[in-house]
């Protein structure tokens, strides 16, 4: 239950549980060198840190039933940072720089992302994310960045984050939250080209690269290009994301 329903005790309500999609990669532990789904902690921080219980959901072989039914046990739905996605997913052939595709991940975020904003769940993607909900809903992306600002400033590569500055749109949600400016932390080399049906541009940086996108009206659907879970310092949107978790579940308590 969310923050609207009282414990047992009536005194301090209850967390929201928020679902953040994870990798399915090989990882090292112990003895053990196998595939893992797995997610950094730092996303994980982020998500106790403003308020909200983390609940980890793993790539899987998936179906509009399957992604019902996971959404039923949480309140809100991030979609995490990863591999690129599949070109052929918006009618492109890969570029030599692209990731070789993860279709299972890519089958899984679609379709949690797809019964998400069916309910009229919140969402918020970061990142891979970003692009997926551009492509889920029609848009397609630069699969190079390099090739179309000329410079790799946005990935410094060796898991170094690069710092830049995004100015965001005004009148967007990510406005209202933000303010006309941010400093963020990106790691991308791929970039929204094509911006997919309903959604707006919130945040551009000082390239003109789409470093956010978002669905306008009174449902929760944001998108950042950037890594916020980088910046422990600045919870606004993982509070925001909590924050509209809690609104979510009391209407669903109260349906």
């Amino acid at each position: 239950m969310g923050r609207g329903s009282e414990v047992l005790n009536g005194s301090e309500p209850a967390r929201p549980v928020i679902g953040l999609t994870t990798y399915l990669d090989r990882a090292r532990f112990g003895v053990w060198d196998t595939r893992a789904g797995l997610l950094p902690a730092q996303y994980i921080n982020g998500i106790t840190a403003a308020g909200g219980i983390a609940v980890l959901l793993p790539p899987q072989p998936v179906s509009a039933e399957i992604a019902a039914r996971v959404l039923d046990g949480v309140s809100a739905l991030v979609i995490t940072g990863g591999r690129d996605l599949d070109p052929e997913g918006y009618g492109q052939t890969p570029h030599v720089e692209t990731d070789r595709p993860d279709t299972t991940r890519d089958s899984w975020e679609f379709a949690l992302l797809a019964e998400a904003m069916r309910r009229g769940m919140p969402v918020l993607g970061i990142c891979r994310g970003a692009q997926v909900l551009n492509v889920a809903l029609g848009g397609s992306l630069h699969q190079h960045l390099p090739d179309v600002i000329g410079n790799s400033g946005h990935r410094a590569g060796n898991g170094v984050f690069t710092p830049m500055p995004v100015r965001t749109v005004a009148g967007t949600r990510l406005a209202e939250l933000l303010g006309q400016t941010c400093q963020v932390q990106c790691y991308h080399h791929q970039a929204i080209a094509d911006v997919g049906a309903k959604l707006v541009v919130s945040a551009r940086d000082d390239d003109g690269v789409i470093e956010a996108i978002e669905l306008p009206g009174e449902e929760f659907v944001l998108a950042v290009q950037w890594h916020p879970e980088e910046s422990p310092e600045d919870l606004r949107l993982f509070t925001a994301i909590v924050a509209e978790a809690v609104r979510f579940e009391r209407a669903r308590v109260s349906e």
